[in-house]
């Protein structure tokens, strides 16, 4: 009976460890901590920059077992800003985004990659303008612990190129910089 239960309690623990901790993205709202922001060439003489400012999403996240790790992210293409309201307005429309017809873009990891150092490389679909795609970026843990809120947050900061034509959207080169934040559940 003792190696009967001895074995139940080794094999709760070890259930226990092997699944990753599950965080909400600080995205949207006056906590906002995360971000999904781009740079784009502007008729090749400087580049602009914008933000997407309602951002969701979850994930979960286990540093000993990086391969278990999953992200998804929602993003509202309508919160579109680029410090311009014109602007942001003509990128609304089906010029563009077409935020009528496509009020949502989203990200869902299929693998995460441990590439050491706090680098992984995160692969999955991107759907953006009713396309969807599979891509790959790396990114890199910037913090990880307890914070002064009183809960558990880690963060991970990535770059990736993406060309807005492949999504039937005439907007050429763009660098995505995502910079996430989630808080622990």
């Amino acid at each position: 009976m003792k190696n009967i239960t001895f074995l139940a309690i080794l094999l709760t623990a070890s259930i226990s460890t092997a699944f990753a901790d599950d965080y909400v993205i600080d995205g949207t709202g006056a906590g906002m901590h995360s971000s999904i922001s781009f740079k784009a060439s502007h008729i090749g003489i400087s580049s602009l920059w914008g933000r997407f400012n309602n951002i969701t999403g979850n994930m979960s996240y286990d540093a000993d077992n990086i391969s278990a790790s999953t992200i998804a992210v929602n993003i509202d293409p309508a919160s579109i800003d680029t410090n311009h309201e014109a602007r942001d307005t003509h990128l609304r429309t089906s010029d563009y985004l077409n935020v009528e017809e496509q009020p949502s873009a989203s990200f869902t990891s299929t693998s995460v990659e441990d590439l050491g150092n706090g680098r992984v490389k995160i692969n999955g679909t991107f759907n953006l303008h009713g396309i969807t795609k599979d891509i790959s970026f790396e990114a890199v843990r910037t913090g990880e612990g307890e914070t002064p809120f009183g809960d558990y947050r880690v963060g991970f900061e990535g770059e990736m190129m993406l060309d807005t034509s492949e999504y039937g959207i005439n907007g050429g080169m763009i660098s995505l910089v995502l910079a996430i934040e989630g808080v622990r559940q």
